[in-house]
């Protein structure tokens, strides 16, 4: 292989690849402001400027300065065998201090009050590469606040003129909404006049600007960034299965940022899929356990609740029907149909209805050699929940034939008791649906409430996928795990908790003892600034629903779901960054 020296390091690289891509893989730190690897490469901040030398064929391959030891853009220039790159001595370092300096002569100093503040490329850069103090002595120039579109406002004066935000909408979803205008110290980013910034891909422009001048109006003076943990989680939306950073603190999710995955989403996601967390607050939430007592539906406790779910369908004069959600995790799909063929060995299972609105769109992604899509299916796991129930064999069925087995159109049906799951992102109840539950026992476990309450018989609140760890498989049929991120609401639980409580239910055990197994559900969810914080999960359970343990249960029991431990994708764990200055205990 062949090999480049940057700052010291030797790094091997492959033909084609840029010294400052070499450096940001290989972990040498060279600063950088307008480069990303997604976008075209314009070589403007100036700021990764190195002094290069490289063999010289024509002077028996001796190490010569590159253009006479010129500096040149590492962003720009192509790296070669024997090349060695200096972005740490004198001459370069000269060059930082000068750009940085260029860049805060008219940059506002109002860090305190910047969403930017504790991610932020300028303030990183100002400390280890400006000056302690500011040459500039005239007034500066100030520029104005602008909303730019739907999700977006740019603070001008903020703006350091990288155009990644300008290249971003010509180059991937191709609309150009941005531009500069302007000459000079007066150049401002900018919507054409009447064009506002609002395609579906807008918001991404925030997580490119690598100052505080794109800020996300839904994020605007929410959290100071320090606070926030984040977890590796998936697009619970769509089938895309894109890869997402939450972000949360104290038990609420405040954004989601693109997690780079070059075999799914690359390094964008739809703002559809960026505001997919906002039902996860909702005041429409169910919280608590329902069941139905002389007509009326009552809140009661996880005992009774199942317990009364167990006799319906026990006394349910027909054939037990489960209907597993497309939204719901691959494990919460096996734990159900075990627990719905537990209790009849004839149910029928059913895959639950998947949504579509509109076709897919592909954008174009250059740097990716492939295009980014924004997917019409609206189901996380449709994929998932079938490879299951085609594994698990017997009498399944679609939406469509769930219907029809409940009599819809003929009015005749072998159904006695129904299990409906949801979990959807907004109201899904067809009233096909509703008008073929008369005459059964409906079990609801969902999110939200919904028409579906008033014709259950016991109402059980489940989690979303943000209070649960589990698997999805998306349209292209990879899977990939996810971590949960914070509590679950009230007393929620998750579907797979709750089928696994049912069973223990069943076999007579009480929920409410007291176990040590209640110490396995502490999470990690205090405030922000104490990183040791911690809040258990009082929620009365029996043995903790764990994904990785039915995934490995899952692959032993059924040969045809051992793709769930060989071919899974497990997500990243974000590290705590680490401060410059030593922390010493008084």
């Amino acid at each position: 292989m062949p090999t480049i020296t940057i700052n010291g390091v030797a790094c091997e690289f492959a033909k084609g690849e840029r010294v400052l891509d070499i450096a940001n893989r290989c972990g040498v730190e060279i600063p950088q402001y307008c480069y990303h690897p997604g976008l075209s490469v314009p070589a403007q901040c100036r700021i990764c400027l190195a002094e290069i030398h490289a063999p010289n064929a024509r002077n028996e391959n001796k190490l010569e300065p590159m253009m006479g030891g010129k500096l040149l853009p590492t962003c720009a220039t192509d790296a070669s065998d024997g090349m060695v790159v200096f972005a740490d001595n004198p001459k370069s370092v000269a060059n930082q201090k000068a750009v940085m300096e260029y860049l805060l002569i008219n940059h506002p100093l109002d860090c305190p009050v910047c969403d930017q503040a504790g991610e932020c490329f300028l303030q990183d850069y100002s400390y280890k590469y400006g000056r302690g103090t500011s040459r500039f002595e005239e007034t500066k120039v100030k520029q104005p606040k602008k909303d730019l579109g739907p999700n977006v406002f740019i603070y001008s004066d903020r703006c350091i003129m990288c155009t990644r935000c300008v290249r971003f909408t010509r180059e991937v979803p191709g609309t150009g909404e941005i531009m500069i205008d302007g000459r000079g110290n007066r150049s401002e980013i900018d919507v054409f006049p009447g064009v506002p910034l609002d395609n579906d891909l807008s918001a991404n422009v925030v997580d490119l600007c690598p100052v505080g001048a794109l800020l996300d109006k839904d994020f605007l003076f929410a959290q100071r960034v320090w606070l926030l943990k984040s977890t590796a989680t998936l697009d619970g939306l769509t089938s895309s299965g894109d890869n997402v950073w939450a972000d949360h603190n104290e038990g609420r999710v405040h954004r989601f940022r693109p997690r780079e995955n070059m075999d799914t989403n690359t390094w964008w996601i739809t703002d559809e899929v960026r505001y997919a967390w906002k039902h996860v607050h909702s005041d429409a939430r169910l919280a608590e356990p329902m069941r139905r007592e002389r007509r009326e539906l009552i809140e009661t406790d996880w005992q009774r609740a199942i317990a009364q779910m167990l006799e319906g369908i026990r006394d349910g004069d027909g054939t037990l029907a489960v209907l597993i959600s497309p939204m719901l995790a691959c494990e919460e799909a096996y734990a159900l149909a075990k627990l719905a063929r537990t209790l009849d060995p004839n149910a029928l299972l059913a895959l639950g209805a998947v949504p579509f609105d509109g076709d897919d769109v592909a954008y174009t992604n250059p740097a990716a050699g492939r295009p980014f899509v924004k997917r019409a299916e609206k189901a996380p796991n449709a994929r998932g929940v079938q490879r299951v129930l085609d594994a698990l064999g017997g009498d399944t069925a679609d939406f469509a034939g769930f219907l029809n087995r409940l009599g819809h159109g003929s009015g005749r049906s072998d159904i006695g008791a129904v299990v409906l799951t949801g979990n959807y992102a907004s109201r899904w109840a067809t009233p096909d649906l509703l008008g073929s539950l008369g005459g059964k026992h409906v079990t609801l476990i969902d999110t939200l409430t919904s028409e579906l309450v008033e014709h259950a018989d016991v109402v059980l609140p489940s989690c979303t996928w943000l209070e649960k760890a589990g698997t999805f498989e998306n349209v292209d049929n990879r899977i990939q795990a996810f971590d949960r991120a914070i509590v679950p609401l009230g007393e929620s639980k998750p579907e797979g908790q709750i089928a696994l409580d049912a069973l223990a239910v069943l076999a007579g055990d009480d929920l409410g003892r007291p176990r040590a197994t209640y110490a396995m559900m502490i999470v990690d969810d205090g405030p922000g600034q104490v990183p040791a914080a911690t809040a258990s999960v009082a929620t009365p359970l029996t043995e903790p629903f764990d994904a990785a343990d039915v995934r490995r249960e899952m692959a032993a029991d059924t040969p045809a779901l051992e793709v769930f431990v060989t071919d899974i994708a497990e997500p990243v764990r974000a590290t705590k960054p680490q401060p410059d200055a030593p922390i010493v205990e008084l």
